[in-house]
């Protein structure tokens, strides 16, 4: 008689499955992985270093993830900015680094703007604050230039775009030798898919992943995007579980 297991056995090992593969998205050639968490949060793991990107939601959504030794903010909005689930990430040795509004609202941390690098020889990390900004018109004030940040990370001579909120501003087009490049694509408070994509093929970085695309009125067409994006094969994009 061939033994039965559990029914409680089973539920828990298809459990954790599932919640494994909502985090474990992109395991890439270079020995960095991207753990998506929701919209605009999620975590770069590469070796021992764990670097968190504008984590919100709840406290719950991070009690199994590793802390990180890097705390990425690029600004104030809520959908970005979450003081308790900073506050609860935070380790004595955690670096926190984000635009002064940020730094202002946390009463903690380091302000990095636009144009300055931070680096971190002991983990042989660089973060460079680039801008994140409206150029639309009737866009102008979701995001001003010199408020917030986009970043880009080098780790291991890998370099790792995050656009933060912006519209396909010059200083995106102008990247380059970017390996992983995060572009946001919602309207109306960063940019329309077509622009995206555009700026994406004009600084041709090898992998992008879009995220923080779900705008007012639902979600972005990420697959309208990637056939944009197809128009250079050189260009790989990854679609990972964001919602």
């Amino acid at each position: 008689m061939k033994p039965k297991i559990s029914v409680l056995f089973f539920s828990i090992i298809i459990s954790f499955l599932i919640s494994a593969s909502s985090f474990a998205q992109d395991k890439t050639t270079d020995n960095i992985d991207f753990y998506p968490i929701n919209h605009a949060s999620f975590i770069i793991q590469a070796g021992t270093l764990t670097i968190h990107v504008d984590p919100v939601g709840e406290t719950d959504d991070y009690k199994d993830l590793e802390k990180p030794e890097i705390l990425l903010i690029t600004h104030t909005h809520h959908d970005h900015l979450n003081v308790k689930v900073v506050k609860y990430l935070q380790q004595k040795n955690t670096t926190i680094l984000g635009p002064k509004e940020v730094i202002d609202q946390l009463g903690f941390g380091q302000v990095i703007e636009n144009g300055e690098s931070h680096i971190n020889d002991f983990n042989n990390v660089k973060i460079d604050a680039i801008p994140m900004y409206n150029t639309t018109k009737e866009r102008l004030n979701f995001h001003k230039k010199g408020e917030g940040n986009g970043y880009v990370v080098t780790i291991n001579d890998k370099r790792i775009y995050v656009a933060g909120d912006t519209e396909d501003i010059p200083e995106m087009r102008n990247l380059k030798n970017i390996d992983h490049a995060f572009i946001c694509m919602n309207l109306p408070y960063t940019m329309t898919v077509e622009q995206a994509a555009s700026a994406v093929l004009e600084f041709k970085p090898k992998n992008v992943y879009p995220y923080h695309y779900r705008g007012q009125d639902g979600m972005s067409d990420i697959n309208k995007f990637r056939e944009l994006v197809s128009d250079n094969p050189e260009i790989n994009v990854k679609n990972l579980k964001w919602y």
